[in-house]
Formats: C-alpha cells, structure tokens, sequence
C-alpha cells in the first residue's frame, strides 16, 4: 500500500538528495513554427546517486546511457538532463556537467578540484513548436543546474514548454508516494516526467485522462466532464505533426543496486502506458531514469528462497510504486499544462471536469 504522507511536496524531490531546476525560453507570442518554446529540465543529484534506465520507445535520443547498464562500472550519477530540442538539445547537458565542475561535483580523479561529473540525458521532439532553430544549449543546462531547487515547478515549464500530448499541451508533472506496509515501510518512491508523447492522454469515450484510473478521477480534483465537451474533444484534428517521447526520471531513497534500480526503471514504464495510449510507439523515444539516494536502509525479510536477490520483496514493492508515480506524473502534466503556441490544454477542452 502506498500513500502521499502530509508535510510532502507530492513531488520528484520527496527523495532526499535531489533538487529540479528548469531553464527555457517562450516568447508570449509563440506559435506553431516561430517565437522561442523550448527548454529543458534538470534533476540534481550532486553528491551522487545510484543510477540505472530503461528505453523503450523505437526513436530515442539519449546520452550515457550504455553507462548506466549493471554490468557496466560507474555506479553513481550526479544529475540527469530532461530536454527539449531533439538530438540538438543534448548539448544542455555539458552546461550541467560545467556547473557540477565548478562546485566540485563528481567523480574523484585526482586532485581535489579534477571531478568527472556523470549526467546522462534524454530529449523529446519539440522543433516545430515554436521557431525551429531555438533549442537548448549548454547554458540552458547550465541556468537549469543553477536554479535547482526543493520547490519543483509543474506544466508547461523547462522541458515541458514546447511539449505536446497527442492533441493537448504537454509538460511537467511530478508525484511521490510513501509505502505504508511491508518490507518496503517507510520507502519514498517519486517520479518526474515530461509528457509529450503521440499517443493520446485522455480517454475519448469519457474524456478523463486514462491516469487516473488507478487512484480515481476525485483525487486529482475532477469529475466526468459534460458530453458536449467530450464529443469536441473527439472532434480534435489528430496530432499532424511526429512531435514525440515521454521522458523521465523515477527515484527513490531505498538502499538498491544497479539492477535493482533497472527493474523499477522497468516498472515505471507500466505507468507510462496507463497514462498514455499508445505508448512506446516506433515515434516515440520513451526513456525512465532510475535513482537511489539511499537514505533508506532495506531490511531482508525472512523467507527469501536463495535462488532470488534478499531484497526481492523490497523491490517488488518499489516498483509497483514506481508505476502509480509515473502514472500520476504524467497526469499532474496535463492538468498543470498552460497553452502555448495555440496548443489547446485538459482545463481548456474540459473546464466541466474541474471540481471548484
């Protein structure tokens, strides 16, 4: 069982040890090809955090990723990079990797101040929202690294301004839950994601979004909308262009080794295609980072066959977490979305489904 605990953020930075920054650029007069709408989003983790990821959409834009494989060394990354901006836009992340550098943020190499910060990163394609040539740069990372903050902004900010979801506005969304019982009690699970997928994030037959069936319509403040509302949205012309991929980080702050860390990567995916269908197209590039603080220490409950890792029910328990966080993420970035470029938002189509 999980639950949102009261004197929480309800957000990515639930886990201690993290902090999101946003940097972008939208001009109040954006539209469909012309005017700034792009940015990027950044989840810091400077004292390091054990990292791991699942791709699972056919058109991917990532970097360090192969890095993150269990096999592989390196164990701990100091920040992931949400961007904007397609392949283009994986440049915001040598701005983040300056600012670790200039705080000392890194893998050690030698003398004090020669530091390799790890920060592997991920894009959606937002190029034709706005002016095709304004992407993010190393100084978006930069700004965004440097802005990071425990106060985690929601909609159409960083990467989430030139992001569309299907026919509506795209985002930002966040959520956390706690785990209540079990072997995992007391767990933090939280997510971050940037929704701009193809796929649609409502359902056209009840116009609610499909993420919130898991915790109900009311526990995002909404009601079925009137059939008038509905029967418009339907009316929508299909998304026109491949503007494409949902991307994001899950995190928690149990003590969990790489592989572990990749099923709940893993895990989270199940949440994504709850909240959008259909998910993982051969258009989108659908990517979930994992971390770990590891804060919280994980106890071995009695009665683990030997054939299984100790800390399998533990696992098992942050990963069904991390599901309902990504679900409820991607919802929080529909709702929060604000229009931009004439990009029609949830609360725009569907202003009956809001409660007062």
């Amino acid at each position: 069982m999980t639950t949102t605990t009261p004197g929480r953020t309800d957000s990515l930075v639930d886990v201690v040890g993290l902090s999101v920054g946003h940097h972008h650029e939208l001009d109040a007069d954006a539209t469909l090809g012309s005017g700034a709408a792009t940015g990027c989003t950044v989840v810091l983790a400077p004292h390091g955090a054990t990292g791991a990821v699942d791709v699972r959409g056919g058109g991917p834009g990532t970097r360090e990723t192969d890095l993150l494989d269990p096999s592989h060394s390196v164990r701990k990354v100091h920040a992931i990079v949400l961007t904007g901006g397609s392949a283009y836009g994986l440049a915001a992340a040598d701005g983040v990797m300056r600012w670790l550098e200039e705080h000392g943020h890194g893998i050690a190499m030698g003398e004090p101040d020669q530091v390799v910060p790890i920060v592997p990163a991920a894009v959606i394609f937002d190029l034709p929202v706005g002016d095709w040539r304004t992407r993010p740069t190393a100084e978006f990372g930069y700004r965004a690294a440097d802005s990071a903050s425990h106060t985690v902004l929601s909609g159409s900010v960083g990467a989430g301004v030139g992001a569309r979801a299907g026919a509506l506005k795209g985002g930002v969304g966040t959520a956390s839950v706690v785990v209540t019982d079990g072997p995992a009690k007391g767990i933090t699970v939280s997510a971050l994601m940037v929704a701009n997928p193809v796929g649609t994030v409502f359902d056209p037959a009840t116009g609610l979004p499909w993420g919130v069936a898991t915790v109900g319509a009311a526990a995002f403040g909404l009601r079925p909308p009137v059939a008038a509302e509905v029967s418009a949205a339907r009316d929508l012309i299909a998304k026109s262009t491949v503007l494409n991929t949902t991307i994001g980080v899950v995190a928690t702050d149990a003590v969990l080794g790489k592989a572990a860390l990749r099923r709940v990567a893993v895990a989270g995916h199940d949440g994504l295609a709850r909240a959008i269908r259909p998910a993982h197209s051969p258009l989108d590039g659908d990517t979930i980072f994992a971390l770990s603080t590891g804060i919280h220490p994980v106890h071995h409950p009695a009665g683990v066959p030997d054939a299984f890792p100790p800390d399998l029910p533990v696992v098992d328990a942050v990963c069904t977490a991390a599901a309902e966080v990504v679900e409820k993420a991607i919802v929080d970035a529909v709702l929060s979305a604000t229009p931009v470029a004439g990009i029609p938002t949830y609360r725009e189509l569907f202003p009956s489904a809001l409660r007062s």
